[in-house]
Parts: C-alpha cells; structure tokens; sequence
C-alpha cells in the first residue's frame, strides 16, 4: 500500500530541508517565466552536494522516475487539486497544486 506525504510548499521561491524515506534532503523550489518553465525543483543532500537541479514540477509523472540510480527510495508527483493535471501556477503552488512524496 502506498503511503502520501504532502510537501508542504508556499507560491514563493524557498529553501528548506526535509526528510524523506528516513533522508535529509535540501530542496530549493523557485519560478522560472523564462521560455515558460514554471516552477522548478533542484534537491541537494544534507551537505548541501546537489543530486538533481531545474526539475519541473509538472503533473502525470514521477519527477524522479528518471533518477532511480540515485536510490531515492519514493517517488515525486505534483498534482493539482480541482484537476489532478493542473499544473502549478506561480501563485497556487501549494494551494491549488500540491507536491506530494509516495513510498510503496
């Protein structure tokens, strides 16, 4: 059975740690307008060494399905809540889209 976890994230570029599946991470999320890339996730270990950067946080995909040699131990999905593919906008995240971490 799967288990949700809600990241919880605010429309405003942020910088914070969070543990996940027993890791510490560091997330950096901010909004990028140029060539429409919205917003965008970068993840660094707990020593600030950086593991992904510019992943779009778009919806219908596992953010990190492209980063299972890296052993996350989770997959990253960002759905919106009127409409599960909603993407974020750069004044819903959070809000009307939500960022969730998913460990079976």
């Amino acid at each position: 059975m799967a288990t949700f976890y809600e990241i919880p994230l605010t429309p405003d570029p942020q910088r914070f740690t969070v543990t996940l599946s027993g890791v510490d991470y560091r997330m950096t999320v901010q909004y990028r307008n140029a060539g429409g890339a919205g917003w965008v996730l970068d993840i660094a270990d707990a020593t600030n060494q950086p593991l992904v950067s510019g992943v779009p946080l778009v919806t219908g995909a596992d953010l990190l399905g492209q980063y299972r040699h890296l052993n996350f131990g989770g997959r990253l999905w960002v759905q919106g809540a009127a409409n599960p593919d909603d993407v974020p906008t750069f004044d819903d995240l959070g809000i009307g889209s939500h960022v969730f971490w998913v460990t079976d």
